[in-house]
């Protein structure tokens, strides 16, 4: 039996192709849309004394596969209707609902309820103060830290570190010894590692360079990696970034808290009583006869 998911892509595809290609092969009537008074509960077709109404059409393109999304409006129109219309004739002739058709109704009715409710919290937990209150908070106070701008050369042994830092001591270019012989990802580009934080770097990379005066080398390096020798070539300190620069960050944190706060209130006011499920054989979740 195929799933839901896979009936809707292949009768959107059918629906669409024929509304393109020509008419439904069926007993219809055509009825003339009004010129004005446009509304959600404009009916578009009647099954067998069943409406589909303008309304349903919008939401059938809200669920549309990702390929159709981009078809023009004249286009998806009739072959959504066309959609629903097969829909419902194949729906009508089911007669009784099936146990399976019956659990994913019930899921699918619990995963619209959700969705709304989580765009109502959604809405209503971003504006301009709350943005502004949370940078204050997180960020305008925030004391500098420092970046560090260095190149290293990554090599498997203690002996090779040694053999380049005295080459590097006698003259050698970094960058070219670098792309010669580093095995790390930036070799390639002379060892570069650009700007980052301490924080960023393993903990013995990070105690070797943050105790590194500007222009020096260090000797060799010991991390999970292998034998690193660093070269520093600038420290600078980092302010609090701009609020437009974070915004974007903000709003999702600010959604996100008020969800979890939203949920966790619904959750203390709701009884929810759990089965034990410590004797149940999690295989359990692939015996789809269970459903018939």
């Amino acid at each position: 039996m195929k799933t839901t998911a896979k009936l809707t892509t292949i009768l959107t595809s059918s629906a669409l192709a024929i509304s393109v290609f020509g008419p439904l092969m069926a007993q219809e009537t055509t009825t003339e849309a009004p010129a004005a008074d446009v509304s959600a509960d404009m009916v578009l077709a009647t099954v067998n004394g069943e409406e589909i109404t303008l309304a349903h059409v919008i939401a059938a393109r809200l669920a549309l596969p990702e390929q159709y999304q981009a078809l023009p409006n004249e286009v998806l129109l009739p072959g959504l209707i066309d959609q629903l219309i097969q829909q419902t004739v194949l729906g009508q002739a089911v007669g009784e609902t099936s146990r399976r058709a019956q659990v994913q109704l019930d899921n699918e009715r619990r995963a619209i309820f959700a969705t709304e409710k989580l765009d109502e919290i959604i809405s209503g937990a971003v504006d301009d103060a709350k943005v502004q209150a949370f940078y204050n908070a997180e960020f305008a106070n925030a004391a500098p830290t420092e970046e560090y701008h260095a190149s290293h050369i990554l090599v498997e042994t203690e002996d090779e570190a040694k053999a380049i830092l005295a080459q590097l001591e006698a003259g050698a270019d970094f960058a070219e010894i670098a792309r010669e012989k580093s095995i790390g990802p930036t070799g390639p580009g002379g060892g570069d590692l650009g700007w980052f934080e301490p924080a960023s770097v393993v903990e013995g990379f990070r105690n070797a360079v943050t105790a590194m005066e500007v222009g020096g080398l260090s000797g060799p390096v010991q991390t999970e990696f292998g034998w690193h020798i660093i070269q520093l070539h600038e420290v600078r300190q980092k302010g609090a970034p701009a609020l437009d620069e974070v915004r974007g960050d903000i709003e999702a944190q600010l959604q996100d808290l008020a969800v979890e706060q939203a949920l966790a209130v619904l959750l203390e006011q709701a009884e929810v009583d759990r089965t034990e499920i410590e004797g149940l054989d999690p295989n359990v979740l692939g015996n789809l006869s269970l459903l018939d």
